[in-house]
């Protein structure tokens, strides 16, 4: 009788759902796979551009969490392909990267890889169900998901604010851009697959268009305040970013498909984790600093 009641009578909180319910517009009711990852993609790129463009520290803040989250999801994976990586140390040792770069420059960075190295080794001696390859693989995780994001904070340190600032944003534009631009096209256009083995949604239509986009982002880098770099200079920079962009993807996919993984997380409904988020972003980010750097673009910080 009592159940009947609470069916008939429904409380306070059912009372306040069903409200809210009657008025969100029918078509956000039941959202498609498109509205989903448009509203996810938007919280993230706002947090990001936020955290970019205010200062050096909310930089490091957010590429250390991006690191370490990103670790976890891949420990993750790894354990299910027979793996027994140490994800303490490894984790740690991602959200160290970005932030001992900040502090210390590029020592910083020798300094945690030694410290990793070393106590992993440690780890391996003293626990003896640790084998060679969960070495490997807890340093290649950290290495993977912190090192190479730390390329972002040599940029954003080699010029003033705000346009330092600036152009970090426009390397991650030019993924944004990368991602979207291949998405896109090759949802409409693609027809001829690109590695059917390893990313079977990927496509030649979408990986040139994905190129065009990364271009022309590094062609409206050339207009930034502090960096010396052609048209000529921009082109090249975009295609080879671009190109590593699509090769980070594949790299991650490749992981995913070993581990028997449709995504690498939940953490971002639409996108799954926030490493198939951020793959592209990893191999680009240590190559554009390397390309800026080597090519004289922006001052050198150590």
């Amino acid at each position: 009788m009592a159940a009947d009641e609470s069916k008939d009578n429904p409380g306070s909180t059912g009372r306040i759902k069903k409200f809210a319910l009657d008025k969100t517009p029918e078509k956000l009711k039941n959202p498609t796979d498109i509205q989903v990852r448009f509203r996810t993609g938007f919280i993230y790129i706002a947090i990001s551009v936020i955290c970019i463009l205010v200062n050096d520290i909310t930089t490091v803040v957010l590429l250390a969490a991006t690191a370490g989250i990103s670790a976890g999801e891949f420990y993750y994976m790894l354990r299910s392909d027979a793996k027994l990586p140490n994800e303490l140390l490894g984790i740690i040792a991602a959200i160290l990267y970005p932030l001992s770069v900040f502090f210390f420059g590029l020592a910083g960075a020798l300094m945690v890889s030694v410290g990793l190295l070393v106590t992993l080794i440690a780890w391996y001696v003293f626990w003896t169900r640790a084998r060679v390859p969960d070495v490997g693989v807890s340093f290649f995780g950290a290495a993977y998901t912190g090192l190479l994001l730390s390329g972002i904070m040599v940029v954003r340190m080699s010029l003033p604010d705000p346009w330092g600032g600036v152009l970090v944003l426009g390397i991650f534009l030019s993924v944004w851009a990368n991602d979207t631009f291949a998405y896109l096209i090759g949802r409409k256009f693609g027809k001829h697959k690109l590695a059917p083995r390893t990313s079977p949604k990927k496509s030649w239509e979408g990986f040139f268009a994905g190129l065009v986009g990364s271009m022309v982002v590094w062609c409206a880098m050339t207009y930034i305040p502090g960096v010396t770099m052609d048209v000529v200079q921009a082109l090249f920079f975009g295609l080879i970013c671009g190109l590593m962009g699509v090769l980070g993807d594949l790299a991650e996919s490749r992981i995913k498909r070993n581990s028997g993984f449709k995504d690498s997380g939940t953490i971002m409904p639409g996108h799954g984790g926030l490493l198939d988020r951020t793959d592209s972003l990893f191999l680009v980010s240590v190559t554009s600093a390397i390309l800026l750097v080597a090519g004289g673009c922006i001052p050198f910080v150590v």
